[in-house]
């Protein structure tokens, strides 16, 4: 009986084990499978475009030249800004959280970090297109282009929908995501560590530069690679506000200018695209999934080197 019992255990555990492996055999499954499809995919626009896909700048269906650099350009720009951008931001929201603010205060803001991560990126562009972008316009771009628009970033005319419009869309879609993972990990921060500190007498700012950071960097760096993510692959929204000109910044590199990313080019486009266009958007998708893997492996290779640093 207690031999058949643990048979019975042994071969429970050995299903149980395989079934994981099964599960994670299906993602590795899903990722090969999307990448191949999108290779396969890409190869006529491949060969018949070679390495000048990466360098050329015009988009021409009707005579068969695609270049894929003004998108690739805007969504690094856009997608780096906005994550710069919100970095400070989200980690100053974070410590007004953890450390200041009032109890009943915390629960309000907590609600509001969770619905702007919950809000569909559709509300966003709408928001952008009808809200924000009149409001940039005569505001912040319009005031700025009459002061300095003798710089060339800074150079008119103010068009509203912009490069300038999406980082700002972008930047406030990322927040949240940094915020409340950079809120969790603040509020881990060994409270004995803490107090020996402030009865050191170190001051509360000095006991958060000191401690509260170093102690959440680690996952503070995994944050800001989910909030770089979310930007580089964010579609709707940017598609809504960025104005879709294939020339920024090669025509002029004023902030204020219409632009184009890989996913707002792809949306806008694949519904009527065929033939060798189609391959070549689907080429741009490719080139999105290697970056977005290359922004992996420099955030892995980051996490290693700063976890090897402790507090420091």
């Amino acid at each position: 009986m207690k031999a058949r019992k643990s048979h019975f255990f042994k071969l429970q555990d050995s299903l149980f084990k395989y079934f994981l492996i099964a599960c994670s055999l299906i993602v590795v499954g899903l990722f090969v499978a999307i990448f191949l499809m999108l290779f396969e995919t890409s190869l006529p626009s491949i060969y018949q475009n070679g390495w000048s896909f990466l360098t050329g700048l015009v988009w021409d269906p009707n005579n068969n030249i695609f270049g894929a650099l003004p998108a690739i350009a805007g969504t690094l720009i856009s997608a780096a800004v906005a994550t710069l951008v919100a970095i400070p931001l989200s980690i100053g929201i974070a410590i007004f959280f953890t450390e200041y603010a009032p109890a009943r205060s915390k629960l309000v803001l907590s609600l509001f970090i969770d619905l702007l991560a919950a809000i569909p990126s559709v509300i966003y562009g709408i928001w952008g297109l009808w809200i924000i972008a009149p409001l940039i316009k005569t505001n912040v771009e319009q005031p700025i282009i009459g002061a300095i628009g003798f710089i060339p970033l800074f150079s008119g005319p103010a068009y509203g929908l912009s490069i300038f419009l999406a980082i700002v869309i972008l930047t406030i879609m990322v927040i949240p995501i940094i915020t409340a993972i950079t809120i969790e990990l603040l509020s881990k921060t060994p409270v004995p560590l803490k107090e020996g500190m402030i009865s050191l007498g170190a001051t509360k700012s000095e006991t958060i530069r000191h401690l509260g950071l170093p102690f959440a960097r680690l996952g503070i760096v995994a944050a800001v690679i989910l909030g770089l993510g979310r930007a580089l692959g964010e579609t709707m929204a940017v598609t809504m506000v960025i104005g879709n000109s294939y020339y920024w910044p090669f025509s002029g590199y004023s902030i204020f200018a219409p632009a184009t990313t890989i996913t707002s080019k792809i949306a806008g486009a694949v519904g009527e695209a065929g033939g060798l266009e189609f391959s070549a958007l689907l080429e741009m998708a490719l080139i999105l999934m290697v970056i977005s893997l290359a922004v992996n492996f420099i955030s892995r290779s980051l996490i290693k080197r700063t976890s090897k640093r402790g507090f420091g």
